[in-house]
């Protein structure tokens, strides 16, 4: 899970948050389309809209654990479960990370963008991965049903002009 979150943003297809997300939505069989998860995730990159605070495969792989283990039509105690493998998550990405904030995370390499791309496409694999986990511990049963085809299967890099023509289109 987390390789293909990270090859999905490092393939210049889409940034943190919706790597993260599209990994786990298409990984574990989460039936979302893929303009609703760039819809849900369009806020969150770059640390909120830019603002350089969660980092943005964090926030994208909280939505995946929502999407995966969240309350319902419902709501109410269920959604303890979501919070929790949140609080979780955040707690382990940081462990293994130092922080949870883009700012933080990017400072030492913001002036290289190639670093910087790298270092992002790591980050998404790690919120992926995480993600993926908590998931299972809940929901163990996805473990069976996980697109394994789809998991292993190669992305094509993006020419420059299939990136920018995504960018405009977003």
């Amino acid at each position: 899970m987390g390789a293909k979150a990270q090859e999905l943003f490092s393939r210049g297809h889409m940034l943190c948050a919706p790597a993260v997300l599209t990994a786990l939505n298409l990984g574990l069989g989460g039936g979302l389309d893929q303009p609703l998860v760039n819809n849900l995730t369009a806020g969150l990159g770059e640390g909120l809209g830019g603002a350089g605070c969660l980092c943005g495969a964090v926030s994208g792989a909280c939505v995946g654990l929502g999407l995966f283990i969240g309350a319902g039509k419902d709501g109410g105690r269920a959604s303890r479960r979501v919070a929790e493998a949140s609080h979780q998550l955040h707690d382990s990405f940081k462990a293994e990370r130092g922080s949870t904030c883009c700012r933080v995370l990017s400072k030492k390499v913001k002036d290289d963008k190639k670093a910087h791309m790298a270092q992002c496409a790591e980050l998404s694999g790690l919120a992926a991965e995480l993600a993926c986990r908590a998931i299972l511990l809940q929901r163990p049963e996805l473990a069976q049903t996980a697109d394994l085809d789809y998991l292993s299967q190669k992305v094509a890099k993006k020419s420059g002009l299939a990136r920018l023509a995504t960018a405009v289109s977003s």
